[in-house]
């Protein structure tokens, strides 16, 4: 039986884990392309192989996303019969990827996905893994985009990726910027717990950028709380007249905020009006950059 820091640690097991351990899954199903298969091909069926295989990296996840479900329930996810679901689940206990926790009758991700987890070459390290996003994002936005993570009372730019409309020379890779006057450092700072975000406000103030720039505490505040609500926050002109940005948290695989992505155009473009269309946008982008860093939600 797993243990319950064991559990915590095998719930958190990336998206790339799991694509890994399908190569060693255990079929259960001929793939031979005989007339059977041929004639359910025919018909718009999906080949038996592909869809175990398919089947049973679902397993995976929804294990990894309940940290422990039972037979009934898998099979409600995967709206399969029981029978289908146990066998799934059996073929995959038997290579140690999944094991039953006798006390609760539920199954858990085993040991082998950590396994196969620590064969990976390549740590998941959050600049590589937003790196190809932020290129297609900058593409597609046409405006400059950043992926930002916070360090001490400040908002540093780990990542940037440059649109063809951009129109400034700047390049914000490697720059501090404050918390408090920049769509990045809201995000960055909503998501932080009660104590830590006024330890950092203490530490940084809200000095005065620009005459739009939130001095006020409370205020600084009730906008932490709009984002949290809004899944975004968005500056206009308070870190530098003339320049506006909207941003979007990032998670790692436990959920935890760990960066933020945004976008930052000149006022006259990235207007109010069009922060609802960025902002999906840069959500979108988001999610696929967490699920690569195991995200699964």
């Amino acid at each position: 039986m797993l243990s319950k820091s064991g559990a915590q640690h095998l719930t958190g097991v990336s998206n790339n884990a799991l694509d890994f351990a399908s190569r060693n899954l255990p079929i259960g199903y001929s793939c031979a392309m005989g007339n059977t298969t041929a004639n359910a091909t025919a018909t718009g069926e999906t080949s038996t192989g592909v869809q175990s295989v398919d089947r049973a990296v679902r397993v995976l996840e929804i294990l990894a996303r309940t940290g422990g479900s039972g037979v009934s329930d898998v099979a409600a996810d995967l709206e399969v019969h029981k029978s289908t679901a146990f066998r799934l689940l059996a073929a995959l206990e038997e290579r140690g990827l999944v094991e039953q926790n006798h006390d609760r009758g539920k199954y858990q991700l085993g040991f082998g996905i950590l396994r196969l987890a620590s064969a990976m070459p390549v740590r998941l390290d959050l600049v590589k893994q937003a790196g190809p996003v932020l290129d297609e994002l900058a593409a597609q936005l046409g405006e400059t985009v950043d992926l930002a993570v916070i360090r001490e009372h400040y908002a540093v730019n780990v990542a940037e990726a440059r649109g063809p409309s951009s129109v400034s020379a700047q390049n914000w890779t490697g720059q501090l910027t404050p918390l408090h006057a920049t769509s990045s450092g809201k995000v960055l700072l909503a998501y932080l717990d009660a104590e830590q975000c006024e330890q950092v406000l203490d530490a940084s103030g809200q000095p005065p950028l620009t005459e739009f720039t939130v001095t006020s505490r409370a205020a600084l505040q009730a906008q932490l709380e709009q984002v949290e609500l809004d899944g975004y926050a968005a500056t206009f002109e308070e870190y530098e007249v003339g320049l506006n940005g909207v941003a979007v948290p990032v998670r790692d695989h436990t959920g935890v905020v760990v960066g933020s992505v945004s976008a930052s155009g000149p006022a006259y473009r990235l207007v109010p009006e069009r922060i609802q269309e960025v902002s999906g946008v840069l959500k979108t982008a988001a999610v696929r950059i967490s699920r690569r860093m195991g995200h699964l939600a």
